[in-house]
């Protein structure tokens, strides 16, 4: 099993490109489904999360077509296995995407309950809930869940919370539903966004995307489009933290503030500078960072993608700051492994109060989730000495070649095989 070796202690400097969402691709792959024609999509990241989701496609009966770096083509006309097996999906929740395609374009799906990251419940009743009002019959049978639809009907759908896998979901399924569908208490990340412009280069009638109320007007059949998928701003945020924590110096290319307001109005706080132009953002670190505190809440609000990584930095900034997880119930696990990197950090329930140290010292720790991984690599790039990092297979989920672009802006890091 791969493990990250990082020798600490280098500001980073210099400049790197952002790759494309995870977070937008995986949904945006689960749309070819929709369509007997082909979907050409670009700006897709290289990730174990889109290899499975790829090869759980393609054994559906999807032909996928590599399209240099990082396009490629999904032709669905051979679509006729409408089934997501539990060995393909134990890994990745993103999984339960494909429900709702499956079951507006073939009248039927038997979908594994899904795995992934063990940092809380994350259930799927929001999706079934909305899929029955939506007059599917689905049942709940040795871990899978069993849908079937002639025609799925338009429904006025009220999430009891809101989810972001809930909102794509019910949003495919409705694109080719009998008549109107309004999504209320839908979520509002870009993401969100990003499917829905790809649904509607395919021919789909939605309006709202963004806002907490989506209606779509459902149409008899999508055709073929192209879209590129929205740069990675959770990517974009632990660079930048990389950055700040380290004292260094960075420019990274092909991505947005616009995506990440919350984030960069933090580290402007802890006492970075940080320029935006039309594609690109650059961030100067102080010598030592301030601590801020940080309460994690559905977009627009700080995302909970970006605690870990937060959390991270205010091990070695100035003062102490509380850290408030609302969204799920177990993701302070990372606490644990800073600690023993030399961190002062106290749990108490969702609640997490870190304290600055002047340094943190390398030491072998362990991943627990894809943001617990990041947030470690940054304490290894503070830290005095040397930082192993093992179980990074959670890294290789959703950051792009981490330790090549890591080494671009002079980190001393290397995979250790």
């Amino acid at each position: 099993m791969d493990k990250l070796l990082i020798r600490g202690g280098t500001p980073l400097t210099g400049e790197i490109g952002i790759s494309g969402a995870k977070n937008a691709a995986l949904p945006i792959i689960c749309a070819g489904l929709l369509s007997p024609e082909s979907l050409y999509l670009k700006n897709v990241p290289h990730l174990n999360d889109i290899s499975t989701m790829l090869r759980l496609i393609g054994q559906m009966g999807v032909e996928v077509t590599m399209e240099g770096n990082e396009g490629l083509t999904l032709d669905s006309r051979g679509l006729n296995n409408p089934l997501a097996p539990y060995e393909m999906v134990k890994t990745m929740r993103a999984s339960i995407l494909v429900l709702g395609p499956l079951l507006a374009r073939c009248g039927e799906a038997k979908v594994s309950l899904p795995g992934g990251c063990a940092i809380g419940a994350r259930p799927v009743d929001q999706h079934i809930k909305g899929l029955q009002a939506m007059g599917a019959e689905i049942r709940v049978e040795g871990g899978y869940v069993l849908a079937k639809a002639k025609r799925l009907k338009g429904a006025r759908i009220l999430t009891d919370m809101v989810t972001v896998t809930g909102t794509e979901n019910l949003m495919m399924a409705a694109v080719l539903a009998d008549g109107e569908t309004v999504i209320e208490n839908a979520a509002r990340e870009p993401e969100v966004v990003d499917l829905a412009n790809c649904l509607s280069a395919m021919g789909a009638r939605i309006s709202g995307a963004g806002t907490d109320r989506i209606v779509i007007e459902g149409v008899t059949a999508l055709h073929g489009a192209s879209h590129s998928v929205m740069p990675d701003r959770i990517e974009t945020g632990t660079y930048l933290c990389a950055a700040a924590a380290t004292g260094g110096s960075v420019r990274l290319t092909n991505t947005s503030v616009a995506f990440l307001e919350s984030v960069v109005e933090k580290l402007r706080e802890a006492g970075c500078e940080v320029v935006s132009d039309q594609d690109a953002i650059s961030l100067n670190a102080p010598g030592r960072l301030k601590s801020v505190g940080v309460r994690t809440s559905p977009y627009p609000a700080f995302p909970t993608d970006m605690q870990a990584q937060f959390m991270a930095i205010n091990c070695v900034a100035e003062g102490a700051a509380v850290i408030r997880e609302t969204i799920f119930e177990n993701r302070f696990m990372h606490a644990v492994e800073l600690i023993r990197l030399g961190a002062d950090i106290k749990i108490d329930g969702n609640t997490a109060l870190v304290t600055g140290v002047e340094h943190l010292d390398g030491a072998t720790v362990m991943a627990t989730d894809l943001r617990a991984s990041a947030s470690l690599v940054i304490a290894g790039l503070v830290a005095q000495g040397e930082t192993l990092i093992e179980r990074i297979y959670h890294l290789d989920r959703g950051y792009e070649r981490i330790e090549e672009k890591l080494a671009r802006l002079g980190a001393a890091v290397r995979r250790v095989r």
